[in-house]
């Protein structure tokens, strides 16, 4: 039994590497499955784990000599490789909601998040002055990996990481404060109650402003389910506007100012699909697609509303669904394509992310929407072809541009800026490099005709494989000192400074957002769960509400939060250390 014994003994071996990552990522994940009430800790309890693993091999002498149960080196690479493609896949998936979160609404809902960020950093910086020894070089970073766990936060904690660990190489007093510390042992410390906090003080949140539910979620259904300008809705209109008679739809569209698409006209028993130069009569059976908030002005502006099964009318006319799938497509708008005016055949409806949009002609196409056409087979076979819809080419995932991405962010992460006031250059490191790149890729990659497109599937699956090896090498590393912390340390300290951090931020800004901004609880419960992004608030959140209003306030200030809680991790050590 020689060979098992080395197999868990020689730290040096690259069976024992495998071995021992497989181990703790996979007990992470089966842990991490476990309810505490309605909550599970999911892929951070691969964190967890690792400090166990680090803790049994350090106690048990088998350590290397760094007192690591792997190599020092190997941990450092799989915990950064496992941060950059962590968060690039991150950037990826927000990237093409960044810059749009910032129209109308989420302006307001924005400054909300932008608000409790810097509320969180500063209660953060009152308790590390009122309960820590500002003299000890030691706690303001600990102080970071609590606020880190606090918003569980974990790319945060790895940017910060990086930093921390640039930042103790060129400061040897800091090195030598940092010896037997490890500000994942901190996060590790905040993050379970941080958690559980943040539902707990959400729903107490309820009761201080005295919420009833069934009145929120009737607002909802009136207010806040759905964008009415955005939504599509479809009628049939009678043309009774003598005005308009022997004008084209084109110029009908400039008269009313609204956009609209009309897919189908009967006209003395025949029907036809019209394009946007097909002059309308007086009399004209027409199916009309618009935006909902433009129904009654279109239905002012040009006849009456009447019943018709299109489906049923003898017609040459059809309709199906296609998706784009063709890169040299991606970026352009409807009206470049020409459906109409070339093809002969109408879009519709557009569906992005399974949500139904108007087919506005301004509106840019991105690979994987799905298109719902209107018009003569011949026409919808030269569209179908026009986009691609080759199902198959979704399931290919892109690898070359994903790394060409990584590449790219690698080196702007590697990039020194100088800022006034600060005597060491500043980097966006393996963290905001990588990220900044992702995002404006997904945004705007389409111009570079770089597809970054990659199925829901491929994207989470990438982005856990990175958390799980990050998590893994962290939790690692962390547990050769984490019981030292916990027991001997000031490890309890971090878990009620880390619940003050989570909590007090969500009663203030959130009785805040009631009064002031007239949120609803259920948009407001999605704003704290995007701003914390935090996942278990949102499920627990969205199974209250019975509607979207929590997905639509998560989505809306995810990216910018992501961004921000990367960032201040970083900036926060950097002009600490300056």
């Amino acid at each position: 039994m020689d060979w098992l014994d080395r197999l868990f003994t020689d730290t040096n071996s690259m069976a024992h590497i495998v071995l021992l990552l497989a181990l703790v990522i996979t007990l992470g994940y089966k842990l991490g499955k476990l309810k505490i009430g309605s909550v599970t800790l999911g892929s951070t309890f691969v964190l967890f784990t690792g400090i166990l693993a680090g803790h049994l091999y350090h106690a048990a002498g088998v350590a290397t000599n760094d007192g690591f149960a792997l190599p020092l080196p190997v941990l450092n690479f799989v915990q950064d490789f496992g941060l950059i493609l962590f968060v690039y896949c991150i950037g990826l998936q927000v990237g093409p909601g960044f810059f749009s979160s910032f129209k109308k609404d989420g302006l307001r809902l924005n400054l909300f998040s932008v608000l409790t960020i810097v509320l969180n950093i500063g209660v953060m910086i009152g308790c590390y002055y009122l309960f820590f020894d500002t003299s000890d070089l030691k706690n303001l970073p600990m102080m970071v990996g609590v606020l880190c766990g606090a918003v569980t936060n974990t790319p945060g904690l790895g940017a910060a990481n990086e930093v921390l660990g640039e930042a103790a190489a060129n400061n040897p007093a800091l090195l030598q404060a940092m010896e037997g510390n490890d500000i994942a042992s901190a996060y590790a410390c905040a993050y379970p109650l941080a958690v559980l906090g943040m539902i707990g003080a959400v729903v107490v949140l309820r009761y201080i402003m005295n919420i009833k539910m069934d009145r929120e979620q009737a607002q909802v259904r009136h207010e806040m389910e759905d964008n009415p300008h955005a939504k599509p809705h479809r009628m049939t209109l009678r043309m009774q506007n003598k005005a308009l008679d022997g004008i084209t739809i084109r110029k009908i569209r400039d008269f009313v100012g609204r956009n609209f698409v009309c897919s189908r006209m009967e006209r003395d028993g025949e029907v036809s699909t019209p394009t946007i130069d097909s002059v309308l009569r007086e009399g004209d059976l027409l199916s009309i697609v618009c935006a909902e908030d433009d129904a009654e002005a279109v239905i002012a502006f040009m006849g009456t509303v009447e019943d018709k099964d299109w489906q049923l009318a003898p017609s040459p006319i059809i309709s199906k669904r296609v998706v784009v799938t063709k890169p040299e497509v991606e970026g352009k708008t409807l009206a470049q394509m020409h459906f109409s005016s070339v093809l002969g055949v109408n879009v519709t409806r557009l569906t992005r992310s399974g949500i139904d949009l108007f087919a506005d002609r301004n509106l840019r196409l991105q690979i994987g929407d799905r298109l719902l056409l209107v018009g003569p087979q011949e026409g919808i076979s030269h569209a179908e072809n026009a986009v691609g819809n080759s199902i198959k080419r979704l399931k290919h995932p892109n690898i070359g541009p994903l790394f060409l991405g990584v590449l790219l962010g690698v080196l702007l992460g590697s990039i020194p800026f100088a800022i006034s006031g600060v005597p060491t250059p500043v980097k966006l490191g393996l963290a905001g490099g990588p990220l900044i790149v992702a995002i404006l890729i997904g945004a705007k990659g389409y111009r570079l005709h770089i597809t970054s497109y990659t199925t829901t599937s491929v994207n989470m699956f990438v982005r856990e494989l990175g958390l799980s090896l990050f998590l893994a090498a962290v939790g690692i590393k962390a547990g050769a000192n984490f019981w030292d912390t916990l027991s001997q340390g000031d490890g309890i300290k971090y878990v009620w400074v880390g619940f003050i951090i989570t909590v007090l931020p969500i009663f203030i800004m959130g009785i805040w957002a009631r009064l002031r901004l007239k949120l609803n609880y259920f948009t407001l419960s999605g704003l704290i769960a995007g701003t914390y992004t935090d996942p278990p608030l949102l499920g627990l959140a969205t199974e209250s509400a019975g509607n979207n209003a929590p997905a639509v306030g998560y989505s809306t200030v995810y990216p910018l939060s992501m961004f921000l809680r990367i960032l201040s991790a970083q900036l926060i050590i950097l002009l600490w250390c300056a």
